[in-house]
């Protein structure tokens, strides 16, 4: 019998014609095919264990790190784990090593060079005068100078919101008009705002040691806003910076730390909703995740996996035992690895966590795509030369360095 799927013609073996319906057709076959075809897509898809991804296999990207010892040792790790890294200068005059801008802003280059392009760099301005005539224009000036040397980006700080008063005894909210000069031209020159605003709930609260942040606000008792009760709340230094990433539609905005939101990612997910030009990174508050319920967090993973950039806010300074240093690079790099990408069963600081098993393309975007997609400029990175201008088991791990500012 003859068959040309059509249901109109057929005929037996005599040549005699008979009527058979195909109820499916053409249309209908081709529905079953590319069913088939999405089906066995995603078998092949998976997590990223069946595909056997590692580390250094997705040529990974740490979105927020500072490093500022021009040492072979660093770069070496770089090369070893096939990492690259955005190094982000930031004043914060309680840090040693991050008392002014422009020192950093010499070294962060020296090791973009050094790092032959894999430290790309994050430049930074200092608002402390921000009611001084001409502020806006000379960091503007000083800005333009630094994406001239190939700064991709900008680093706001949280002493925006946190501690910087008007002469009448206003605080300085990053909605400040004073800003927005500022904010137009980082955006006009297509680099990244990453945006430190306001801190962990748990700087608001009295010291707990079952917190992961309680070993930096015991050492750091300027930034621990519970002992200054006349400091703006976290939901009012948040709010001020909701605002200014509503009103600078064409900025991208990277808040770092988990936007600050790292108790609750549906605290994040409404921020995603509401503003399609803001993005967090990770940095330094894996920890935070862990602690949260496992299928929330990978849902919220899986649902904003374009939103999302891996980072660890660690730091390397010439004054550090070196070696102990890169040994707790490569150890947190592990960490993070085992609890993004694998269903491993891991301990942190006595809490027993079950790694999250993302999807294989989720674990892209969160360790390589998004950070090229938020921050262009690393994607144009030369080796070596001028960052080029962005374009239109079981691990037991503990906190170390604990006392590492949040930077």
């Amino acid at each position: 019998m003859t068959d040309d799927f059509s249901g109109r013609r057929r005929c037996d073996s005599f040549g005699r014609r008979i009527q058979w319906s195909n109820p499916v057709g053409w249309r209908g076959v081709r529905r079953l095919i590319l069913l088939t075809m999405f089906i066995v897509g995603v078998t092949r898809v998976s997590n990223a264990q069946s595909q056997k991804l590692t580390f250094r296999s997705l040529s990974p990207i740490d979105a927020h790190a500072h490093s500022f010892n021009a040492a072979s040792e660093f770069y070496a790790l770089l090369d070893r784990l096939n990492l690259r890294i955005l190094n982000i200068c930031v004043v914060d005059k309680y840090e040693r090593g991050y008392e002014e801008a422009a020192p950093q802003h010499a070294k962060a280059l020296e090791i973009f060079h050094g790092s032959h392009g894999r430290a790309a760099w994050c430049s930074t301005f200092d608002p402390q005068d921000w009611e001084s005539p001409g502020f806006a224009d000379r960091t503007i000036q000083g800005l333009d100078k630094t994406f001239q040397d190939g700064a991709i980006a900008v680093k706001i700080y949280k002493s925006i919101g946190m501690e910087l008063k008007s002469k009448d005894g206003k605080y300085l909210m990053l909605d400040n008009p004073v800003f927005a000069p500022l904010l137009e031209f980082i955006a006009e020159h297509n680099r990244t705002l990453v945006a430190h605003i306001a801190e962990p709930s748990a700087a608001w609260k009295p010291l707990d040691p079952a917190s992961p942040h309680y070993s930096y606000y015991k050492a750091n008792p300027d930034w621990h806003m519970y002992l200054h009760p006349e400091r703006p709340s976290k939901e009012a230094i948040l709010a001020a910076r909701d605002r200014m990433v509503k009103q600078h539609p064409k900025l991208r905005v990277v808040g770092a730390h988990l936007g600050s939101m790292e108790d609750d990612v549906d605290q994040i997910a409404r921020r995603f909703d509401a503003l399609p030009n803001f993005a967090v990174d990770t940095a330094a508050r894996v920890p935070d995740l862990m602690l949260q319920p496992r299928e929330k967090v990978r849902a919220f993973l899986i649902k904003y996996q374009d939103r999302v950039l891996y980072a660890t806010d660690l730091v390397s300074m010439p004054w550090d035992k070196l070696a102990e240093t890169m040994k707790h690079w490569e150890e947190e790099y592990a960490r993070d690895w085992k609890f993004f990408a694998t269903d491993e069963t891991l301990t942190y600081d006595g809490h027993t966590v079950r790694g999250l098993a993302l999807p294989a393309p989720g674990i892209r975007k969160l360790f390589h795509n998004n950070a090229l997609s938020w921050i262009p400029g690393l994607s144009n990175s030369s080796r070596g030369g001028k960052s080029k201008a962005p374009s239109s088991g079981h691990l037991q791990t503990r906190p170390f360095f604990a006392n590492v500012p949040c930077l």
